[in-house]
């Protein structure tokens, strides 16, 4: 790895864990700003960087350090109800990293890692619940509205920033 992609992937990591706490405490799942980090994650890095810092994310709050929302950490979060959420993180981010740098694609390769981030999400919170279409009304539903706000705003400064960078 040069040195600019380690500083990239760290920048990422770090911005990643500024989002998680920028929370809003809604209930069982908070609104944060991770989704948003990560689709800039995979809109500026190469899928495999992309991946890599959600995986260094998820190891950093594995080990115990405060980097999950509300500045909490430990493996516990994984085995709960938003952990789903959180197992999906690189997993979407590497997909959003193969969209082309065009908005069709960048918003299409969204939906698909958000479609992604919802069903490992969703599918956790039902096991927690014990009810699929509480896990709906609770894990997915009020954040469809928000998260494609999420995704198109990534786009946006993405394509801003990506045109400075690249002149």
């Amino acid at each position: 790895m040069k040195t600019k992609e380690l500083a990239l992937v760290a920048f990422f990591v770090t911005l990643t864990i500024v989002g998680a706490q920028i929370s809003i405490p809604i209930g069982t799942v908070p609104i944060t700003l991770q989704v948003l980090m990560i689709f800039i994650t995979g809109y500026f890095l190469k899928p495999f960087y992309a991946f890599l810092v959600q995986v260094i994310y998820l190891a950093l709050g594995i080990i115990g350090l405060p980097v999950f929302a509300g500045f909490s950490g430990g493996i516990v979060h994984l085995f709960g109800p938003t952990g789903g959420y959180l197992m999906a993180f690189p997993v979407a981010a590497l997909i959003v990293g193969f969209s082309k740098k065009d908005y069709f694609s960048m918003l299409i390769y969204g939906i698909l890692g958000l479609a992604i981030i919802y069903l490992f999400g969703f599918s956790v919170l039902a096991y927690h619940l014990k009810s699929f279409s509480k896990a709906f009304f609770v894990g997915v539903l009020p954040f469809i509205g928000i998260d494609f706000v999420k995704m198109v705003l990534a786009v946006v400064i993405s394509k801003r920033v990506l045109k400075v960078v690249e002149a």
